[in-house]
């Protein structure tokens, strides 16, 4: 993969996980976090995906990376609404 494969991945991560953010109600960080949220959520909905049968509906190809952008959003906001919602159950306590 070439520098700029690479860099395009981390900015559809990063729009995945903003918008995954945005969905749920709760940042977790800036940019970077944006980044790594876009990637687990990616990793999450994909999985999901294969556990319950669904099809890949929008994904990209970049340089031979499959990147499934709505199953990274979906995993992105599931992710943001777990960790928010164990932070304030921490808090309260």
């Amino acid at each position: 993969m070439t520098l700029f494969g690479f860099l395009l991945l981390l900015l559809i991560a990063a729009i995945c996980g903003g918008i995954g953010q945005s969905l749920a109600g709760y940042s977790l960080g800036g940019c970077l976090v944006s980044i790594v949220v876009g990637f687990i959520g990616a990793y999450i909905g994909k999985w999901l995906a294969i556990k319950f049968h669904l099809p890949a509906i929008w994904s990209v190809n970049i340089q031979g990376e499959v990147f499934p952008i709505i199953w990274s959003i979906v995993g992105s906001a599931l992710l943001t609404f777990i960790i928010a919602f164990l932070r304030k159950t921490m808090v309260q306590k």
